[in-house]
């Protein structure tokens, strides 16, 4: 009997960027290349898309960042 699986790679990056959607963007291009040139991901796990999305630090990070600039 045959199944499809439906898969997905989940993945945090932090990146450099004057936008969020600039961020999204550096990152969603190095992503298509990648899928794009990787053989194994095309036509083995027949990767159909990839999604992200962008956001700012979190209350932990901000804590932790404001206290490495108060040392």
């Amino acid at each position: 009997m045959k199944f499809k699986v439906h898969w997905i790679i989940d993945g945090i990056k932090e990146v450099e960027a004057e936008s969020k959607e600039d961020a999204e963007n550096i990152i969603q291009k190095d992503l298509e290349e990648y899928v794009k040139n990787s053989d194994s991901l095309m036509n083995k796990f027949i990767a159909k898309s990839i999604q992200g999305t962008a956001y700012g630090l979190g209350t932990d990070e901000l804590k932790e960042k404001e206290k490495k600039t108060d040392d």
